[in-house]
């Protein structure tokens, strides 16, 4: 088990590009009124999120927490990050669901001026994710 758990946080990496990745396309799309290719973006981006979310769960139920080895400036500036990046995450979860919810709905007026909030929190949770990873794990690992 312990292999399985110790690489997740790199899956977990990849699965927030990803879902950051997505989030850009689909925007691009919509922008180009390509309806369909915008709702399957942002589906696929939901997906990669929820299969962060177990990951992400999964890891932290087997491992517990793993501490910043950072000194110094990066110190503050990480914990900054975290810290926005972890009260984003929460709040993001309602304004997905009342996004998607809206959007299913075909209440799109509605669905768009949340969606004006949602999709840069959701964008900016998936690419701390990503800047999260890359310091802890990558930059400044735990010995």
């Amino acid at each position: 088990m312990t292999n399985y758990v110790s690489g997740l946080p790199h899956l977990n990496a990849i699965l927030n590009a990803t879902s950051g990745l997505l989030l850009i396309i689909g925007y691009s799309f919509i922008r180009r009124r390509k309806i369909n290719a915008h709702r399957n973006c942002l589906i696929a981006a939901l997906i990669a999120s929820t299969i962060f979310l177990a990951s992400y769960l999964t890891y932290h139920y087997y491992h517990g927490t793993t501490r910043f080895a950072g000194v110094g400036i990066v110190r503050p500036i990480y914990f900054v990050i975290l810290f926005t990046h972890t009260i984003l995450a929460v709040v993001i979860v309602p304004f997905i669901g009342v996004t998607l919810y809206r959007a299913a709905r075909g209440d799109f007026a509605r669905h768009r001026r949340i969606a004006r909030w949602t999709f840069p929190m959701w964008l900016y949770v998936s690419v701390t994710g990503v800047i999260v990873y890359l310091m802890l794990y990558q930059l400044y690992p735990s010995s």
